[in-house]
């Protein structure tokens, strides 16, 4: 699947008013977030590398022992293993984050929502 529409992609919640549509290949992940006013990105961290876009809205955002506030067109790297947190100061927010590896985290939930099932239609 070459072209996505992701105003069309399945969102999943990954934490409390934050939602997240996933668009994955076989090494590289987009996750379309966004983000409620107030919304608090818990501290923590993972074993991959993140890349993020601020696509609108404005973040306090905390990466290791550095903070500042990003807003639309900002971006910013993560490495594997360090810890970081946000707080929504101007949302909503949305976010481009990019992931590698993949993170199954996401897939498995995100996969939940999208399989077959005994109510699944393949025809019209």
């Amino acid at each position: 699947m070459p072209f996505i529409s992701t105003d069309q992609l399945k969102q999943i919640e990954l934490f409390p008013q934050a939602v997240s549509g996933i668009v994955a290949g076989e090494n590289i992940m987009l996750s379309f977030l966004e983000l409620e006013q107030d919304c608090v990105i818990p501290e923590h961290s993972h074993p991959h590398e993140q890349a993020g876009l601020i696509l609108s809205g404005k973040l306090r955002f905390r990466i290791a022992e550095e903070e500042r506030v990003v807003g639309a067109g900002d971006a910013f790297l993560i490495p594997k293993n360090l810890v970081h947190s946000g707080l929504v100061i101007e949302g909503p927010v949305k976010v481009l984050d990019i992931f590698s590896p993949l993170r199954k985290d996401y897939l498995d939930a995100y996969n939940q929502y999208s399989q077959t099932s005994e109510k699944t239609v393949w025809r019209s």
